[in-house]
């Protein structure tokens, strides 16, 4: 029996990242940069002002709320004051207002005020903006409470970026920042590693689509539906093909066309047994798919190999709904999160004490699903197994749907008392 590090090296070890592709920015979003992005023009290109209010010298507002000297001559027009000792406000004649997007230049003289709003350019000698909420916001003339130092409130040329700055850099994840990033500094097309193309193919002849009435000993396709939706969870581009027939030429058929598609595919069903020797034997021109026994539950038997003429890693997943999920997530969504680029490819896993026993299987590492929650008062991680038994080993999909975490238990550890630590592997957030 192979332990799930070892099968998971595997796996991982089969990891590759799609060919580089060219995306408009609007579709870059959680993708690889596979680039150096270099500005070529400064941001921001011109200098403007970081808030509403008016363009000065800074020269011109020095005296602003400073305290009135006793000698100060009360018939200066620049100055307003009550009395000598109380802070002086500077008066200005407000010569223009400029609003962003403004292409008229505009040239400010000594002891002069321009109106402006934020992300207006700046106007000419100016060096500095004073807030609108430091003035008696006038029209005509501004009285100024407060003096500002030069380049106070104001955005120089490339104070952001740089020509020849590098905006994006190769390797990067590309978030909300980056996009705005490239935005503004006039990248329309990104070259980036795309999502990975995943094939979801259900095997079984006892399954029916969904939107058929099954007959006797038929189910629904549960699994190409989930498995295809925890894919795309994981960041892939997924095709969900289907149901396939499981006389084995046509079945060989169906994976080989989907291997020119693909970067990944998953097949689901007719593992164990007499079933799963025959869908290896059936893709054996393709490669080797090794079907093999890994010290875990559930999902104990499953097949994994690189098959086709591009070594496409195939993963043949048990038929049982939540044994496909849980074998998904410990297997097959690390693949998918390395081939993006991402540093951390494994679910968070917290330490989390638990509120009931749980029993597992010695010998296999347990992924049990559970219910995790946040003691009010301490603040602790607290854990309980999903299902009618402390084992959690009833294999219902609506259990799984109702589980925030899976449980993993140590193959040495069949049984977990109330109050015993164990780590939780986060599953997605649910709102």
């Amino acid at each position: 029996m192979r332990s799930v590090e070892d099968h998971l090296a595997l796996i991982t070890s089969a990891a590759v990242m799609p060919r580089p592709v060219k995306v408009a920015i609007s579709e870059a979003q959680g993708l690889l940069c596979a680039e150096e992005v270099v500005t070529e023009r400064p941001l921001p290109g011109f200098d403007q002002a970081a808030v509403d209010g008016y363009a000065v010298r800074a020269v011109d507002v020095v005296e602003a709320g400073q305290p009135a000297p006793d000698d100060l001559d009360v018939g200066d027009t620049d100055v307003d004051i009550d009395a000598a000792g109380e802070p002086m406000m500077v008066k200005l004649p407000v010569v223009g207002e400029v609003e962003p997007g403004s292409r008229t230049p505009t040239r400010l003289q000594p002891r002069q005020a321009v109106r402006v709003e934020t992300g207006a350019p700046l106007p000419t000698l100016a060096d500095a903006v004073v807030p609108l909420r430091w003035t008696d916001a006038g029209v005509q003339t501004v009285r100024i409470g407060q003096s500002v130092d030069s380049g106070a409130y104001v955005r120089r040329v490339g104070d952001d970026v740089q020509p020849g700055d590098v905006a994006v850099r190769e390797g990067m994840i590309i978030g909300p920042a980056q996009v705005g990033l490239l935005a503004a500094v006039g990248t329309s097309r990104v070259l980036v590693h795309p999502r990975p193309r995943l094939s979801v193919i259900a095997i079984g002849n006892e399954l029916v689509d969904i939107d058929r009435v099954p007959g006797p000993g038929q189910v629904y396709d549960v699994n190409s539906y989930a498995l295809a939706a925890a894919a795309r969870d994981a960041g892939a581009d997924v095709n969900r093909v289907g149901i396939a027939e499981r006389e084995l030429s046509r079945l060989r058929e169906v994976v080989e066309a989907q291997m020119i598609r693909s970067e990944i595919v998953v097949l689901c069903g007719a593992v164990g047994g007499a079933a799963s020797r025959a869908v290896a034997d059936a893709l054996g021109e393709l490669g080797d798919l090794e079907i093999v026994r890994v010290a875990m539950h559930p999902g104990s038997v499953q097949g994994f190999g690189r098959l086709g003429r591009d070594d496409v890693p195939t993963f043949l997943l048990p038929a049982n709904p939540v044994s496909a999920l849980v074998c998904f997530e410990v297997m097959v969504r690390p693949l998918i999160r390395i081939a993006l680029g991402k540093r951390q490819p494994m679910r968070r896993v917290i330490k989390a004490r638990t509120i009931g026993p749980i029993l597992s299987v010695e010998g296999r590492t347990g992924y049990l699903r559970g219910q995790l929650m946040r003691d009010e008062r301490t603040g602790d991680y607290l854990v309980q197994v999903i299902g009618g038994s402390p084992s959690g080993t009833s294999h219902l999909l609506a259990e799984l749907a109702e589980a925030n975490c899976l449980i993993v238990v140590d193959s040495d550890t069949e049984e977990l008392r109330t109050g015993d630590e164990v780590d939780v592997m986060f599953l997605a957030q649910r709102g």
